[in-house]
């Protein structure tokens, strides 16, 4: 039994390494997505263009608007001389940032007389207002304390942040993770369901069935190529995202890729109970993308924090594999969590697989008989 298991198990390798679009799948898609979130989905943002409305036109509003631009973040568009100018700037679509200096700049800041800079943005791309806005802000403070290095009030509260684990605060840090896990999950689940309803739209699942093998080890024996194959791929984008990304591996790599089998062994058990219950391989991918992807992407925590989100939304959220790998990777590789920080992760997707592993026998059996 054991030898026709393997013989059906290199069969499978066969007709996965020959078939190119499978290949092309299997490993250019995640290389690709990876590049591609890493490099384009991104919070950061360098030398993003701003207009001055400098009422003052002295020698401290000079020096705020160098400070500004010191920091690569921000370069000077324009300046304007008039809120018509601006308003015009932000119906064309030109001005996303307009920061107003009042008159008389230099004399309040020295004696420490209330000064009010307004930033002024586009409200119609919240995100990236908000964004602009606190780097402006944290600018401007920084200026504050450098040019006036003691305070005379000595009862002023000065506030210091320290941002563990990414100080830089870089988005790869954030996203390498979350495209880690959703691109296994999607390309496991979605080529394994792919295979078994091919062979079903093809006819020629009741050759397998009639066979030695009895149905756990059919499908075992079609999972198992998969299996390995995905696991060299999430190898693969580990390796692209600390080489290329420069995301940090700071706990064991052993745990790191165990927790990536067992999340491919899952994923790939998601696909092969989803190729139970579809006809057709077009229906497969339609389950596959639809019913993965999306949930995966935006309740599993990976752009959008899942605390925010509404009570259902939250429980749905947990019930999403990557919800849990997605800490996993984000504990082992950033913080350097060892397994008893994620030990309850892991089992949460340990019974996942156990659950549906049982779901498809039971389904594959029913679908038998």
């Amino acid at each position: 039994m054991i030898k026709i298991f393997w013989a059906f198990v290199k069969k499978e390798f066969y007709h996965i390494l020959r078939d190119k679009r499978t290949l092309l799948i299997l490993f250019g898609i995640p290389v690709a997505l990876v590049l591609l979130f890493g490099y384009t989905v991104t919070t950061e943002f360098k030398d993003a263009s701003i207009d001055i409305l400098d009422y003052a036109k002295d020698d401290a509003s000079t020096e705020l608007i160098n400070h500004l631009q010191s920091s690569g973040h921000f370069t000077v568009n324009k300046f304007i001389s008039s809120e018509a100018e601006m308003d015009a700037g932000f119906k064309e679509g030109t001005s996303k940032l307009v920061v107003v200096i009042p008159n008389n700049f230099t004399s309040d800041f020295y004696d420490n007389n209330p000064i009010t800079i307004q930033l002024i943005t586009d409200g119609s791309d919240p995100n990236n207002a908000n964004t602009l806005v606190q780097y402006a802000t944290n600018m401007i403070t920084t200026f504050q304390r450098n040019k006036l290095q003691q305070p005379e009030n000595p009862f002023i509260i000065n506030v210091e942040d320290r941002m563990l684990y990414n100080p830089q605060l870089v988005s790869a840090y954030n996203f390498i993770p979350g495209t880690i896990a959703l691109i296994l999950l999607i390309i496991s689940a979605m080529l394994t369901s792919l295979t078994i309803a091919r062979e079903k739209e093809l006819g020629t699942m009741e050759i397998l069935l009639v066979s030695p093998l009895p149905p756990l080890l059919i499908i075992l024996g079609k999972v198992t190529p998969y299996a390995l194959l995905s696991f060299i791929d999430a190898v693969l984008v580990l390796v692209l995202g600390y080489f290329v990304f420069k995301v940090p591996i700071l706990g064991s790599t052993i745990l790191l890729l165990f927790a990536c089998l067992l999340y491919v062994i899952t994923a790939l058990a998601l696909g092969t109970l989803i190729s139970t219950v579809s006809k057709t391989q077009q229906d497969a991918m339609m389950r596959s993308l639809m019913g993965l992807m999306m949930p995966s992407m935006i309740l599993s925590g990976f752009i959008f924090p899942l605390a925010s989100m509404p009570k259902v939304l939250q429980v749905i959220g947990q019930i999403i594999p990557a919800t849990y790998f997605i800490e996993i990777l984000k504990g082992v590789m950033l913080r350097g969590v060892g397994l008893k920080f994620v030990i309850y992760e892991i089992g949460i997707l340990t019974l996942t697989t156990f659950l549906l592993l049982f779901f498809t026998w039971k389904n594959f059996k029913i679908r038998l008989e």
